[in-house]
């Protein structure tokens, strides 16, 4: 029987400067949505890619970023929010963390 493989899930995300027509090339390519997830401050579509999922966001989406990500990720926990993934350091020297 093999081993369980160490990546389970490949997640790209995309920055695109024409978010609309970036959407509907993917949609066009048969990806299916997962599902949108607008902010004040962006939008974000989440796309099946089989076993992986293509990010596609507008440029302000992508341009959120936090001094501290530690103390960010701790906050919302404290109230409640669920920490998918710690505050992991990046080959690019940023810190990316995942909260639901």
């Amino acid at each position: 029987m093999p081993d369980e493989p160490a990546v389970r899930e490949l997640r790209l995300v995309v920055t695109a400067d024409d978010y609309d027509a970036a959407l509907h090339f993917n949609r066009v390519l048969g990806l299916a949505e997962r599902g949108p997830f607008p902010s004040e401050d962006g939008r974000v579509t989440i796309l099946e890619a089989g076993r992986a999922t293509l990010e596609l966001t507008d440029p302000n989406h992508a341009a959120f970023q936090v001094d501290d990500s530690v103390a960010t990720t701790v906050k919302p926990a404290a109230a409640g929010a669920e920490v998918i993934a710690e505050p992991t350091p990046t080959p690019w020297n940023s810190v990316n963390m995942t909260r639901a």
